[in-house]
């Protein structure tokens, strides 16, 4: 298997990469858009994350990569694994990150019958599809704006759920399914369906970078990166341990950041003047703000936190204003600086 591009080596592109730390750190927060131009590191960053998260415990032999810890959300086989209340067996595995191609079918996503079993020996078995290869881990869809709608609609039941429930051909399969959607895209190619832009709960935006000295760098770094791949990843791999360890610090950390009344009336402000719809910013907000304080060693959350996340956390959850032209960056940055100074 190709060694990927080193996380730590990718030249800017700030927001995008905190946002992905945070949504490893919490996944609750509920995955991460990265919308831009062509060329700017969107799926590199991805693929740098599967190699940058720590492993984790499954369940041995099974299918859906099942957590053991007491009380997680388990497939039918490992809930039947528990003999005399133990804990089932064991092992270490990598934190998967699932590619999900524009032409994939359905049965290719949820799964569907194993017809060489069904054919070879006349069991009705159940294939897994690439939701259960995600569960626990990333499910990654480059271009989703062009993710056809059917698929769309199973994603949004699927993420909402955290569980797949497949019946078809006589079989009747749930197994659980909780992953971090990463989705890229070109917003100029087209535009999300607001049902699926919604589920994000982050949304970065990737620009070509504009300083000469940025450029070169970008361009020498992949370079050296083709020419010798072993290399290059040595190199870098002491900063790329250095974010491992403070990504596990920062999931530990996580339950112990407090977050104080004024600070969440802070939030609360801030979305309600940008007017967005539900309270899903609003915990998005708290959350992403909370994780950050986490990867970042604070046991309070505070202003700078909110400033920082604000973005991401709200730009893609305001409604179009036809009085106000700016984008939604500018009125997210102006709100802040009315809410916190």
């Amino acid at each position: 298997m190709a060694q990927a591009f080193p996380f730590t080596a990718i030249v800017g592109q700030d927001e995008m990469k905190t946002a992905i730390l945070i949504a490893a750190i919490d996944p609750s927060i509920g995955g991460v858009l990265v919308l831009g131009d062509r060329g700017t590191g969107k799926t590199t960053a991805v693929r740098a994350l599967a190699a940058l998260l720590p492993r984790i415990k499954a369940v041995t032999g099974c299918r859906y990569g099942c957590d053991p810890a007491a009380g997680a959300a388990r497939c039918a086989e490992c809930a039947a694994l528990r003999p005399g209340g133990a804990l089932p067996k064991s092992h270490l595995i990598s934190v998967p990150v699932v590619d999900l191609p524009l032409g994939a079918t359905e049965d290719r996503v949820v799964g569907a019958l194993d017809l060489e079993r069904a054919l070879s020996q006349g069991i009705k078995a159940f294939e897994p599809g690439l939701l259960a290869q995600a569960n626990r881990g990333f499910l990654y869809i480059d271009e989703v704006n062009l993710l056809e709608d059917h698929l769309v609609d199973l994603l949004i039941d699927v993420a909402a759920s955290g569980e797949n429930v497949v019946e078809r051909e006589g079989l009747s399969v749930r197994h659980p399914a909780r992953f971090v959607l990463v989705g890229s895209g070109n917003p100029e190619e087209g535009e999300l369906r607001p049902q699926l832009l919604d589920r994000f709960g982050l949304s970065v935006e990737v620009k070509t970078p504009e300083q000469l000295s940025e450029r070169v760098e970008v361009v020498r770094r992949r370079d050296a990166y083709e020419q010798d791949r072993e290399a290059f990843v040595a190199r870098w791999k002491p900063e790329d341990e250095r974010i491992r360890r403070q990504l596990v610090a920062a999931r530990k950390r996580l339950p112990q950041v407090t977050i104080p009344d004024a600070a969440r009336e802070q939030a609360a402000a801030l979305c309600m003047a940008l007017g967005t719809d539900g309270l899903r910013g609003d915990l998005t907000l708290i959350r992403a703000a909370r994780a950050l304080a986490a990867l970042q060693g604070d046991a309070t959350v505070g202003a700078p936190h909110f400033r920082r996340v604000a973005g991401p956390a709200l730009r893609h959850r305001l409604r179009r204003n036809p009085l106000d032209n700016a984008g939604s960056t500018v009125r997210v940055e102006r709100a802040v600086e009315e809410i916190m100074g």
